[in-house]
């Protein structure tokens, strides 16, 4: 059934619900409560299909339960009239600036051997919301983008994505653009099938967006969307950051999938464009991390910043900055195209810590001044730290140096 979940708002009082049925469109219904021998609650969904080139999806349902309190424990139920299937899921805690909360961190997953282990080692680390950096399926590395792919890939993270809100960004694998074989339309098949709550946040498309979840504001932009002066994502980052209460949530993530600051020589500088439109904004408005993929390795960079460059002053080189963000690139799910183990040398002043392994990560936000970062690499065991770093909060900490 492919069942997974995201926030149906900006803080989780209400969860999105998406599941496929195969041959027939049967029940939009899905019932919800907060024991799983009664669920009292139901709310009713839509469904759609997509064409592909030579496929045809499913039927694809998705379904908001709203009126949920925060930090509670819910089952939901769906597949009426077939074969029913029970899940549960517990909703963020309530904004606040002292909240603790963990967050998984994964980009590029795929659904390779590696992939699995990946997911594996992710589940036995415990966190309790996904910030998912794009590139999901990799449907498009099989011939004609075989949208079988996506099938395939939801059954897979079902375990996981049934059970904890995954927050979406899209990726350049999300794109299925393919005018050779008639598909020309952006974002088809993963628009059709994972939503996301932007209108909640003022967004005008569901490719960038915003939620706050505990102490977080998580900001989620759009590498493969224009973002130019006066388009619509560039007006409205312009207008969302200056909505953000660090008071209340004083901890500011901003989620892409090409990362602007990446010491490989896959994808290099692919990401600078972007860099040059925002990183003036993110500095000024104290981001504590940028987070990122694309690139299939992982790299922890210092705080640095590359803002004072005006085409003639020459001041071209990243420099120390404690106001600005860290950055980090988790591009390392274990997908089909493999490692990326191409660091350029010698390692560059900026980047704190890089390494061609797969793995995940984990952010722990303990008060509004601290929060513990941790990557955990596949081939270790899943409790084993590879890198980490206490991070101090940008906005109540501003002058601490934590980027080791």
């Amino acid at each position: 059934m492919q069942v997974h979940i995201t926030l149906g708002d900006q803080t989780g009082t209400a969860m999105t619900v998406s599941w496929v049925t195969a041959s027939e469109p049967g029940s939009n219904t899905v019932a919800y409560g907060r024991s799983p021998e009664k669920m009292e609650l139901s709310a009713q969904g839509t469904h759609t299909r997509y064409d592909y080139y030579n496929y045809t999806s499913g039927f694809i349902h998705h379904c908001t339960l709203t009126g949920l309190n925060h930090g509670v424990k819910y089952w939901y139920a769906m597949g009426f009239g077939h074969t029913v299937r029970t899940f549960s899921f517990t909703t963020p805690p309530k904004p606040g600036p002292d909240v603790p909360f963990k967050f998984g961190l994964i980009g590029d997953l795929g659904q390779t051997f590696d992939s699995n282990s990946t997911l594996s080692h992710y589940e036995a680390n415990g966190g309790s919301a996904v910030l998912f950096v794009g590139d999901l399926s990799y449907a498009d590395a099989y011939p004609l983008h075989d949208n079988n792919r996506w099938d395939t890939w939801a059954r897979f993270v079902e375990r996981s994505m049934a059970y904890q809100p995954w927050l979406w960004t899209a990726g350049n694998h999300e794109l299925d653009y393919a005018p050779e074989i008639g598909e020309a339309t952006p974002f088809k098949p993963f628009t059709r099938r994972y939503p996301t709550p932007f209108r909640a946040s003022g967004s005008t498309e569901p490719l960038w967006y915003s939620v706050k979840v505990a102490s977080a504001h998580v900001v989620v932009l759009s590498s493969y969307s224009a973002y130019g002066q006066y388009t619509p994502q560039w007006t409205w980052l312009d207008a969302e950051l200056r909505r953000v209460d660090r008071k209340v949530t004083p901890w500011l993530l901003v989620l892409m999938h090409s990362p602007w600051y990446n010491s490989n020589g896959y994808h290099y500088m692919e990401g600078e464009s972007m860099r040059v439109q925002f990183e003036r904004w993110l500095v000024d408005a104290k981001v504590d991390l940028v987070l990122a993929g694309h690139v299939h390795s992982y790299e922890r960079s210092r705080r640095f910043s590359n803002v004072a460059y005006d085409i003639i002053n020459g001041k071209a080189t990243p420099v120390r900055n404690l106001e600005a963000p860290m950055y980090i690139n988790i591009g390392d799910g274990g997908n089909i195209e493999g490692i990326a183990d191409n660091f350029t040398k010698p390692q560059p002043r900026y980047s704190a810590f890089r390494e061609a392994s797969f793995g995940h990560a984990t952010q722990e936000i303990k008060n509004r001044t601290h929060a513990y970062y941790e990557w955990h690499r596949n081939h270790d065991g899943a409790k084993v730290v590879a890198d980490s770093v206490w991070l101090t909060n940008r906005y109540w900490m501003p002058t601490h140096d934590d980027s080791n």
